[in-house]
């Protein structure tokens, strides 16, 4: 998600790359999106993506090390399902004569400021996102998703380390960080106590059934996923791309297949798009014979609803946003909420 700023906080390396001279061959212009963790530059053709040095507990960007460690996961990771799109790896340098973007050299490591990633740029109206946006997302896009994800999880990896996460216990985990991190805005205009209750109180209770996790575990169904599968990180162009993965934290990505599939069926919901959510959900099952899945489908989906109001009231919280940013991401929160709370109800 991406939102506006005040351009007084901007660090000196990002003002630079926000300038088409910055760049060879040099575009006509270049757009800077942010989200809460990236900074995001869109060319005529590519687009160039650098991580904020930022601690938000669930993943830290504080050093230079660990940046370019994460964009290197990035690359790897997001191949899995474009590999055409995610290209390599650059870094900027500085010297006495300024900055410089450019291919990582083994001779010019000193002075390397920042890590970043370049991508083949995506079809602005062929986002997911736009498409929903103005009404033309069809059920044949639907099962084209499906029909790439199916194959997606029957090959990723699902070894004994990552059952683990499929545990009570290790679920819990992303589950209660939640709430703890949404504590102190209890009593806001986005989520009132009563809804945080009735969530807290359903997740509670789901996470006693072991047996249900236990059987989700040995089914298999535990595999290094997406972890971010909403419409915000599809593109529907010539074929279907399913684009940045969680690469900061394994603990996110690692998961029962029904908590990346709950995220884009919660996502359909929230867009008013239940028959598609509906369609989605069912073929899948079908295609990837996991009829477990449905169990599952409503705690993950209460779990990503919150995930969603979490995300916008740290946004709408972050210092730099524009008071429009800041209404819009408060407002977005509430409607989250509120669908995480109908799914806690059901």
């Amino acid at each position: 998600m991406g939102f506006s700023m005040q351009n007084k906080k901007l660090p000196d390396f990002v003002t630079f790359l926000s300038q088409p001279a910055a760049y060879a061959p040099r575009p006509a212009a270049v757009k800077l999106v942010q989200t809460h963790i990236s900074y995001v530059f869109i060319t005529d053709d590519f687009v160039y993506k650098f991580k904020k040095p930022v601690d938000f507990g669930f993943l830290d960007f504080t050093s230079l090390e660990k940046r370019h460690h994460f964009c290197q996961q990035e690359l790897l990771l997001n191949r899995r399902l474009c590999p055409s799109i995610y290209l390599h790896l650059v870094v900027l340098t500085k010297t006495d004569a300024g900055y410089n973007l450019s291919s990582p050299s083994p001779t010019d490591t000193e002075h390397i400021v920042e890590y970043g990633i370049k991508m083949k740029r995506m079809p602005e109206e062929k986002m997911m996102a736009n498409i929903i946006k103005t009404g033309r997302l069809l059920p044949g896009m639907i099962d084209a998703i499906c029909d790439v994800l199916v194959p997606f999880y029957a090959k990723a990896e699902g070894g004994p380390k990552i059952q683990e996460f499929g545990r009570p216990a290790a679920v819990g985990v992303n589950i209660f960080e939640n709430f703890s991190q949404t504590e102190a805005f209890i009593g806001s205009q986005s989520l009132s106590k009563a809804q945080f209750d009735r969530i807290k109180t359903f997740a509670t209770a789901f996470l006693q059934q072991d047996d249900l996790f236990a059987t989700r575990i040995s089914a298999g169904r535990i595999r290094d996923c997406h972890g971010d599968l909403y419409s915000a990180n599809i593109c529907l162009a010539d074929q279907v791309y399913i684009f940045d993965c969680i690469e900061f934290n394994e603990r996110f990505r690692y998961c029962d297949v029904a908590s990346d599939i709950a995220f884009l069926a919660m996502d359909l919901d929230y867009h008013g798009l239940s028959t598609l959510s509906e369609r989605f959900v069912a073929r899948f099952i079908k295609k990837s014979e996991d009829p477990g899945l449905e169990k599952m489908l409503n705690f993950y989906k209460c779990y990503r609803a919150y995930v969603r109001g979490k995300i916008n009231l740290f946004t709408a919280n972050a210092p730099e946003v524009d008071r429009e940013t800041k209404h819009c991401c408060q407002e977005m929160a509430g409607k989250y909420f509120q669908l995480a709370e109908r799914y806690a109800n059901q």
